[in-house]
């Protein structure tokens, strides 16, 4: 008895009891049905009709950096009511007053007069245009607004996804177009040197998250007419724009139309990075090999556009997207554009020996101490049984603890402010490596193990390749404890099948290994000296096989 009111004295206390009824909140789902129905509304004639579904959408009320500037224009001698619409921090104050306001509200002679005189250079003679006073959209766009960039927009969709890029956007009445006007002013980062793929002989300029900017440095680095760069919208919420970037006269027109098809597709609410768009894109979605190239380099970038792939950009991020991709791509270097092929060759071999390392460096560690001890030298054995005498646990937990330690210290001196990255990695590997052998929880041989393997991962040049391989090691260690150097080779023909198997838009992810291409001079894993890159990879299928003439130098055969 006294245990049951102690055990409701219990439930007393925590259990809450709120006073009076309970308070139900449901959301009417009419208003957000009325507005998915008036998302497509045309611009009305009717001035305050256009104001009026302005402040409802936006919110006028509430949102402050929202502005509404009404005024009286004048054109053709007539006063018109007309407001621009624009967000206070992202348009530039400067521009609005002097080339949108000014002009409109002032009275001079290009709005008082209705017909003028032109000069024309038609035989040295002055030609009389007489003026349409009612055409009123007219003499605004031709007359009034000095602006470099003027649209008429006559849906609202348009008008609101201008005003959020940071346009000006004018409205007139009695008119059923607005105008949009470029006045973007707000704040972005300037043009900087990478930071993620840093090479020693090279430029030294990165994307950055303005669309625009990106796409005047790819400009500036091909320096061709024939670069042609399509605009895309993606996401009915952000209304993300895109860039599909291409030579006409090189890439395939097959490949450009699969890549403008799938971004066309994408029935999603919002992108936000251009790691959404890979995974939304990307051929197989089963395996978490990358798919598609990433880079920050407008250089690497401009290289990709002229063997003949398609580059897309995306608005608020500094990496684009290069497709299609092979296993060489991830191998390769922007450094080796800019060395000797001799020392970019060296250095191919060295990055596939790392991405060997620390695939099965761990696992064959662990095959050899718990099923092949006969592979290793008497005394190296004998050394590596005196280290693990004293040690408790089996290889396989040491090992695992090794690694998932060193990927927090990875990650944690990616978190931590830049002026205490360098202790982290000071503190982790010497102090706790050090402690960990004193106190006999791991062996000095597992310690050389995983730093050799965590020094090969950093020297695989993309960061999302070399992800990848680093979560895949963990894979082949479960295999090579259970089954030795039998699981590892069962897991390498599973491995390989499923690269073999993987195609980025249609092209094999192991060309031209896999299926075999004869053609030594372009579909080689060696770096050919320049004057030998004559032929395009013939995998791509480009309009232009060919790079350059059988004599690039002719200053060397004159007569070749």
């Amino acid at each position: 008895m006294n245990f049951n009111k102690f055990k409701q004295s219990i439930f007393n206390l925590i259990n809450y009891t709120p006073p009076g009824e309970p308070y139900n909140f449901n959301l009417s789902n009419s208003t957000s049905k009325n507005i998915v129905c008036n998302s497509d509304k045309k611009i009305s004639n009717n001035l305050e009709e256009n104001k009026n579904y302005i402040n409802f959408k936006y919110n006028t009320l509430i949102n402050s950096d929202i502005v509404i500037r009404n005024f009286k224009l004048v054109a053709g001698g007539k006063l018109y009511s007309a407001f621009i619409i624009y967000i206070d921090g992202m348009a530039d104050s400067k521009l609005i007053n002097d080339f949108i306001l000014e002009p409109l509200m002032l009275r001079n002679s290009a709005n008082m007069h209705k017909s003028h005189c032109l000069k024309t250079k038609n035989q040295g003679k002055k030609v009389l245009v007489e003026k349409n006073s009612n055409n009123l959209a007219s003499e605004i766009e031709q007359s009034l607004l000095p602006q470099n960039s003027l649209v008429k927009e006559t849906d609202f969709s348009k008008v609101f996804n201008a005003v959020n890029m940071g346009n000006c956007v004018l409205f007139v009445d009695t008119l059923e177009v607005a105008f949009n006007l470029d006045v973007k002013g707000f704040k972005q980062r300037s043009v900087s040197s990478p930071n993620n793929e840093i090479v020693i002989k090279g430029p030294q300029e990165a994307f950055v998250e303005s669309i625009r900017v990106n796409t005047s440095l790819l400009r500036r680095a091909t320096n061709t007419e024939n670069l042609v760069i399509e605009n895309v919208s993606v996401g009915k919420l952000s209304n993300t724009a895109c860039s599909i970037c291409y030579l006409k006269n090189i890439a395939n027109s097959d490949l450009v139309s699969e890549v403008r098809y799938r971004l066309n597709n994408l029935d999603i609410d919002t992108l936000v990075s251009a790691g959404q768009l890979e995974q939304l894109i990307c051929d197989n979605r089963k395996y978490n090999i990358p798919q598609l190239l990433s880079t920050e380099r407008p250089d690497k970038a401009a290289k990709n556009l002229f063997g003949g792939r398609v580059v897309v950009l995306i608005n608020g991020n500094p990496y684009c997207l290069i497709m299609p991709a092979t296993i060489s791509d991830f191998i390769s270097s922007p450094e080796d554009t800019n060395l000797k092929p001799l020392f970019a060759n060296f250095l191919k071999f060295l990055r596939l020996f790392a991405i060997g390392i620390t695939l099965l460096l761990p696992a064959s560690y662990i095959a050899i101490v718990d099923f092949h001890q006969e592979l290793l030298p008497t005394e190296l054995l004998f050394s590596l049984l005196a280290s693990r005498e004293n040690v408790p646990f089996p290889v396989i937990f040491e090992l695992l603890v090794m690694e998932i330690s060193f990927e927090l210290i990875r990650e944690a001196g990616l978190r931590v402010p830049s002026p205490i990255g360098p202790t982290i990695g000071i503190v982790g590997a010497l102090v706790l490596g050090q402690a960990a052998v004193s106190a006999s929880i791991v062996s000095p041989f597992l310690i050389i193990i995983v730093a050799i393997t965590g020094i090969a991962s950093f020297a695989i040049p993309d960061f999302s390749f070399g992800f990848h391989v680093r979560v895949s090691r963990f894979i082949f260690i479960a295999l090579a404890y259970f089954a030795g150097f039998l699981g590892l080779a069962v897991g390498l023909y599973i491995y390989f099948a499923i690269l073999c198997s993987i195609k980025s838009f249609g092209v094999p992810f192991m060309s031209p290994y896999a299926p075999l291409s004869r053609n030594s001079k372009t579909n080689n894993f060696f770096v050919l000296p320049t004057w030998m890159q004559e032929i395009r990879h013939s995998f791509l299928h480009p309009k232009k096989a060919r790079a350059q003439n059988n004599i690039s130098m002719k200053w060397r055969h004159p007569n070749g």
